[in-house]
């Protein structure tokens, strides 16, 4: 699969200094990227490398509305707080990125000089002079290179250090390059657990045959390997509110937590529940993420939460679905005259009575009118 040319152009152009030209050429293709995380990044990157902090920021809130845990959005973040000195909120994201990256050596590099510089006053004296704080900037992906090439290349290199240097170099990562198809050797059942597939007595949601358990978990770990998370979680979900073994119910947590949380950009539509569907057969969907149009009301806003009311299917102003409540934990601006997507997690009391979202990312645009 061939990376796109445009985005291609214009991160060849910055790796080689040529910001303004990479950025005007992103700036003429705006309305054929609304709603992409990878035009977003790329266009806060390059202007963060280009000293232009404001519209960096922009588009990083962009993006970050899009897909939220993403190491490298949250290390371009972490150093637009860095740069204001504002270390509270620079170590958070810093440790954020350890959390999900633990090797990350840009997170470490930069915790390093704020106990190294720990006074404001020193710490202000390293961010200013020249190029330092360049050196905490994340590097400008390299888009370019066709899928083919990637693999070609990377079988040479690694060839090479093997024989140069008896070892293989650690992989960085890069948000353009496609995703390579997972293992699921870990999750494959073993033939006794095969067998052992369900017990009987007790109360459960559903009642399930051997044949019909060994299904859902091999539906599931299919759709696993197709990147399809949130539809393997509702057969995954089944299992663990059935009479299935303790085993295999094992296996389906094993298996959910190998998951990725999705973005707007990877989530599958072809797997996107209805309201109705959801409430027909709730304990199937617990945390499966949704995408939901809609329009926002009740709007609760801090600077350490955001909670409204989400009207279901009401974009149109003429079909009213349901009303579902939606917690963000951070800050989050909403127009509440303009229509919405919500990306979020289903999460529902123990009694299966009410539903609601914990959000992810919103996507609110004058295109989706």
């Amino acid at each position: 699969m061939k990376a796109d040319p445009i985005l291609s152009k214009a991160a060849i152009l910055a790796k080689k200094g040529s910001y303004d030209a990479a950025l005007k050429i992103l700036r003429d293709e705006e309305d054929r990227y609304n709603g992409s995380f990878k035009y977003y990044y790329l266009y806060a990157l390059i202007s963060l490398h280009a000293g232009s902090y404001a519209d960096s920021h922009d588009y990083l809130n962009y993006a970050r509305k899009i897909r939220q845990n993403d190491t490298n959005l949250m290390l371009c973040f972490a150093v637009h707080y860095l740069r204001r000195i504002n270390t509270v909120q620079a170590v958070n994201y810093y440790l954020n990125v350890l959390e999900l990256d633990p090797k990350n050596k840009i997170a470490k590099k930069a915790l390093s000089v704020m106990r190294n510089y720990s006074s404001s006053e020193s710490l202000s004296e390293w961010v200013s002079a020249a190029d330092r704080l360049n050196r905490l900037f994340p590097p400008i992906p390299a888009p370019f290179f066709t899928g083919k090439k990637i693999l070609s290349t990377a079988l040479i290199l690694t060839a090479a250090a093997i024989i140069t240097f008896g070892i293989i170099a650690v992989k960085t990562f890069n948000p353009f390059k496609p995703r390579s198809q997972r293992s699921t050797a870990e999750f494959t059942l073993t033939s006794q657990e095969r067998k052992e597939s369900v017990e009987t007595g007790g109360y459960y949601k559903y009642i399930l045959t051997r044949d019909q358990a060994i299904r859902h978990y091999d539906q599931a770990l299919s759709l696993f390997n197709s990147y399809r998370d949130e539809a393997a979680k509702i057969s995954l979900n089944r299992i663990l509110e059935s009479n299935a073994s303790e085993g295999l119910k094992s296996r389906a947590r094993l298996l959910i937590s190998n998951m990725d949380v999705p973005g707007f950009d990877t989530f599958k539509k072809q797997d996107n529940p209805s309201l109705t569907d959801v409430r027909n057969e709730i304990p199937a969907y617990k945390d499966v993420h949704v995408i939901w149009k809609g329009m926002a009301t009740n709007v609760d806003l801090t600077d350490e939460y955001t909670k409204f009311d989400l009207l279901v299917g009401y974009d149109t102003r003429t079909t009213l679905e349901g009303i579902i409540p939606v917690n963000f934990n951070i800050p989050v601006s909403i127009n509440t005259e303009r229509s919405l997507e919500v990306l979020g997690r289903i999460t529902f009391e123990s009694s299966y009575n009410d539903i609601w979202l914990e959000g992810v990312a919103i996507h609110q645009s004058g295109r989706l009118e």
